[in-house]
């Protein structure tokens, strides 16, 4: 038998074939390892507590803002801001709230006023229902005014309704919304 010769530039040589050993060979290129269930699942608590702190901080602040405008007194006007003072000074009989609503605390001729309704009050052992009518503004300067209101008191005695009624004077002032600073029985 005759041997065939390659034809010339062939890379066919005539040598038999041989293996490269294992260990030389070159490392076959790294495939990316698949990612873990276990990391996903990691990324989504991440992803869903984060989400979940951004609502709740978002709920604080909210209900930080509507609690503080709910919970504001409400000086928008002069006549306002005497009405929900006496509401809370002869009504509720708060002085600590009813001091909101003044420039430099207590209001001397309404709380010697106060006490004569309660003196009065204990004295007949009845309750009487504070009324606050005929609120009238008369402005007096860019930041001050003079508001009057009738204070009417009323109350079951002796099975006959009565009723007594004073007018009243109050100088308010703008301070930061509007206060009262001063009143006096005028009639």
């Amino acid at each position: 038998m005759e041997s065939v010769q390659p034809p010339a530039g062939s890379q066919v040589s005539r040598v038999p074939a041989q293996r490269t050993p294992s260990e030389q060979l070159p490392p076959a290129p790294a495939a990316p390892a698949p990612q873990t269930p276990r990391r996903r699942m990691r990324t989504v608590l991440v992803v869903v507590a984060g989400v979940l702190a951004l609502l709740s901080l978002g709920g604080v602040v909210t209900a930080y803002v509507w609690y503080n405008e709910a919970s504001a007194p409400d000086r928008g006007t002069p006549d306002v801001a005497v009405v929900n003072y006496l509401q809370e000074a002869l009504v509720s009989r708060d002085p600590n709230r009813a001091k909101l609503f003044t420039c430099e605390g207590a209001v001397p001729a309404l709380d010697e006023f106060g006490a004569q309704i309660a003196r009065r009050e204990q004295e007949l052992n009845v309750s009487f229902s504070i009324n606050i009518e005929n609120v009238t503004v008369s402005k007096t300067g860019p930041s001050d005014a003079s508001v009057s209101a009738v204070i009417r008191r009323s109350a079951l005695i002796d099975g006959i309704q009565q009723s007594l009624a004073d007018t009243w004077r109050f100088d308010v002032r703008e301070r930061n919304g509007w206060r009262v600073c001063g009143g006096m029985r005028v009639g």
